[in-house]
Protein backbone atom coordinates (compact mmCIF):
# COMPACT_ATOMS: atom_id res chain seq x y z
CA UNK A 1 0.00 0.00 0.00
CA UNK A 2 1.45 3.42 -0.78
CA UNK A 3 0.72 6.10 1.57
CA UNK A 4 1.98 9.68 1.92
CA UNK A 5 2.25 11.65 4.88
CA UNK A 6 2.94 15.26 6.22
CA UNK A 7 4.63 16.69 9.63
CA UNK A 8 3.55 19.18 11.38
CA UNK A 9 6.83 19.61 12.24
CA UNK A 10 10.04 19.23 10.15
CA UNK A 11 12.78 16.78 11.56
CA UNK A 12 15.72 17.16 9.96
CA UNK A 13 16.87 13.13 10.41
CA UNK A 14 13.71 12.41 8.18
CA UNK A 15 14.62 12.62 4.29
CA UNK A 16 12.50 12.47 1.44
CA UNK A 17 12.19 8.40 0.18
CA UNK A 18 13.09 7.19 3.46
CA UNK A 19 11.26 3.95 4.40
CA UNK A 20 9.06 3.07 6.79
CA UNK A 21 7.34 0.07 8.72
CA UNK A 22 4.08 0.46 10.41
CA UNK A 23 1.55 -1.43 11.89
CA UNK A 24 -2.12 -0.09 11.71
CA UNK A 25 -4.10 -0.90 14.88
CA UNK A 26 -7.65 -1.54 15.09
CA UNK A 27 -10.00 -4.52 16.23
CA UNK A 28 -9.79 -7.69 14.54
CA UNK A 29 -12.92 -9.85 13.02
CA UNK A 30 -13.24 -13.14 12.51
CA UNK A 31 -12.84 -14.19 8.61
CA UNK A 32 -16.31 -15.77 7.27
CA UNK A 33 -16.50 -19.84 7.69
CA UNK A 34 -14.03 -21.59 5.30
CA UNK A 35 -11.87 -18.63 4.20
CA UNK A 36 -9.03 -16.73 5.62
CA UNK A 37 -8.91 -12.76 7.03
CA UNK A 38 -7.19 -10.99 3.58
CA UNK A 39 -5.75 -7.87 4.83
CA UNK A 40 -8.05 -4.82 3.90
CA UNK A 41 -6.76 -1.17 2.66
CA UNK A 42 -7.99 1.88 4.39
CA UNK A 43 -8.68 4.94 2.24
CA UNK A 44 -9.22 9.04 3.52
CA UNK A 45 -13.18 9.48 3.16
CA UNK A 46 -12.45 12.41 0.67
CA UNK A 47 -11.11 9.90 -1.69
CA UNK A 48 -14.81 8.51 -1.21
CA UNK A 49 -17.70 9.13 -3.46
CA UNK A 50 -21.70 8.45 -3.69
CA UNK A 51 -22.58 8.46 -7.64
CA UNK A 52 -25.83 7.02 -8.62
CA UNK A 53 -26.09 4.89 -5.33
CA UNK A 54 -23.12 3.38 -5.55
CA UNK A 55 -19.64 4.13 -3.62
CA UNK A 56 -17.27 5.05 -6.03
CA UNK A 57 -13.33 6.12 -6.12
CA UNK A 58 -11.15 7.12 -8.83
CA UNK A 59 -8.16 5.16 -9.53
CA UNK A 60 -5.37 6.47 -12.03
CA UNK A 61 -4.28 4.23 -14.53
CA UNK A 62 -1.85 5.21 -17.34
CA UNK A 63 -2.63 9.12 -16.38
CA UNK A 64 -6.17 8.66 -16.91
CA UNK A 65 -8.78 8.11 -13.84
CA UNK A 66 -11.00 5.30 -14.01
CA UNK A 67 -14.15 5.64 -11.56
CA UNK A 68 -14.91 2.62 -9.78
CA UNK A 69 -17.08 0.97 -7.28
CA UNK A 70 -16.14 0.28 -4.26
CA UNK A 71 -17.15 -1.71 -1.28
CA UNK A 72 -16.73 -0.29 2.06
CA UNK A 73 -16.49 -1.58 5.91
CA UNK A 74 -15.39 0.15 8.89
CA UNK A 75 -14.67 4.01 9.33
CA UNK A 76 -12.32 4.79 11.54
CA UNK A 77 -11.75 8.65 11.90
CA UNK A 78 -11.19 10.24 8.74
CA UNK A 79 -10.44 6.74 6.81
CA UNK A 80 -13.05 3.79 5.56
CA UNK A 81 -11.66 0.33 5.30
CA UNK A 82 -12.26 -0.86 1.51
CA UNK A 83 -13.62 -4.51 1.16
CA UNK A 84 -13.68 -4.71 -2.77
CA UNK A 85 -12.60 -2.95 -5.81
CA UNK A 86 -9.34 -1.61 -5.17
CA UNK A 87 -6.28 -3.43 -4.99
CA UNK A 88 -3.16 -3.16 -3.10
CA UNK A 89 -0.61 -0.15 -4.77
CA UNK A 90 -3.24 1.09 -6.91
CA UNK A 91 -3.30 5.19 -6.85
CA UNK A 92 -6.61 7.00 -5.51
CA UNK A 93 -7.37 10.38 -6.30
CA UNK A 94 -8.14 11.93 -2.97
CA UNK A 95 -9.97 14.92 -2.90
CA UNK A 96 -11.09 15.11 -6.51
CA UNK A 97 -12.89 18.12 -8.10
CA UNK A 98 -16.19 17.72 -8.32
CA UNK A 99 -15.63 18.12 -11.93
CA UNK A 100 -13.81 15.13 -12.29
CA UNK A 101 -14.94 12.39 -14.61
CA UNK A 102 -14.31 8.85 -15.64
CA UNK A 103 -11.41 9.01 -18.83
CA UNK A 104 -9.79 12.31 -17.15
CA UNK A 105 -6.13 12.58 -18.15
CA UNK A 106 -4.67 13.61 -14.68
CA UNK A 107 -0.91 14.23 -13.52
CA UNK A 108 0.35 12.57 -10.61
CA UNK A 109 2.09 15.22 -8.21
Amino acid sequence: MRVRIGFDALDPRILPDMGVKVSFLGEERPAAAGTTAAPRAALPKDAVRTVDGRTVVFVVKDERVERRAISVGLENGGDVEVVSGVSAGERVVVNAPQALKDGDKVKVQ
